[in-house]
């Protein structure tokens, strides 16, 4: 099958090595920026498009993988859907109205349409699932969670005004949110938001708000509170705490593992993580990737959406969270 991957920067570049990791596919770039086209050319050996009609004519892909800016992703995803073709969908922040207007129409018949959904695929979250799942800590009373990176060094090889995480609709610490939010409601379920702050703490060159207090509450009465920053230096910070009826969960970046004890191992019982191949210029392992984008490429083969675990409705919900959330903030800043 022939896969097109449209934007070829970072995230771009790193689905196009999982579909060649996954292998037995044609891939082919688009991106409008040379730069880009010549480096994802000589790096990976693929066909590359400054247009999508001439991707379209030339190529004639039987999937799109989006990997575009936030702003972006719904033009392509419901051009995939006029012409038939399945989408994967980077991870969203904005316009999530449209997302809600795709869905409703492609969800009888229409193609798959698959939003990103990494975290799930990580062994952290894998785990704390499987734990939660198994009764290791009873029943789920708390969690505290943070997660950040100092936003200049996600991609040290541009300044951060140069893309989309300066803008504030799109910006950093505003587009996590929803990315922690769809593996936590995953474990945990919808949840009601309670109380928000978010604001802007250091001197970086974007007007953005760097970081984002989330208090929520789960189903059956699970309190929430969720920290989401790209303030973090020199380390990035993941860090979840689950307080539970007889025991706790810890998952813990720094130590990169999950370790729980309860009332009867009162003693941590630990499983370490490991390390996975990190590609160069990058932070996270692509096995995770490879992860998700083998059961997007399964679902597209056996045309059957429910092998992929997320869906565009998810993702409404997700933004909606996020809205509500910032609600609890007008007026205050």
């Amino acid at each position: 099958m022939k896969f097109l991957v449209i934007g070829l920067g970072s995230m771009g570049k790193r689905r196009v090595r999982n579909l060649l990791a996954i292998g037995g596919h044609d891939v082919a770039g688009f991106d409008p920026r040379e730069d880009r086209r010549a480096e994802s050319n000589q790096k990976y050996g693929i066909p590359v498009f400054d247009s999508l009609d001439a991707a379209l004519q030339s190529f004639q892909p039987g999937a799109f993988v989006i990997s575009t800016s936030p702003q972006h992703h719904m033009t392509y995803a419901f051009k995939g859907a006029e012409l038939g073709l399945p989408c994967f969908i980077e991870a969203s922040v904005v316009e999530a109205d449209r997302i809600l207007e795709l869905h409703n129409k492609v969800d009888a018949s229409g193609p798959l349409m698959a939003p990103s959904c990494t975290m799930r695929y990580f062994a952290g979250p894998k785990k704390v699932k499987e734990l939660i799942a198994q009764g290791a800590i009873g029943k789920p009373l708390n969690l505290n969670y943070q997660t950040g990176q100092y936003l200049p060094d996600w991609h040290p090889w541009e300044r951060i005004e140069d893309y989309y995480v300066s803008a504030r609709d799109t910006g950093a610490g505003r587009e996590i949110v929803p990315f922690e939010l769809t593996w936590l409601n995953d474990i945990f379920g919808t949840p009601e938001p309670l109380a928000c702050v978010k604001a802007k703490l250091t001197d970086m060159n974007a007007d953005i708000d760097d970081i984002y207090h989330c208090l929520m509450r789960y189903p059956q009465g699970v309190l929430a509170n969720v920290t989401v920053e790209v303030v973090s230096r020199p380390q990035s910070t993941r860090e979840l705490r689950v307080l539970g009826s007889t025991g706790e969960i810890v998952f813990s970046a720094d130590e990169n593992c999950v370790r729980y004890a309860n009332v009867e191992h009162p003693e941590w019982i630990r499983f370490d993580l490991g390390g996975g191949s990190v590609e160069a210029g990058y932070i996270n392992p692509e096995e995770p990737y490879i992860a998700e984008m083998t059961a997007f490429v399964n679902a597209v083969i056996r045309q059957d959406k429910s092998l992929y675990p997320n869906t565009l409705l998810d993702d409404y919900r997700v933004l909606q969270t996020l809205y509500q959330l910032e609600k609890f903030t007008e007026g205050k800043e």
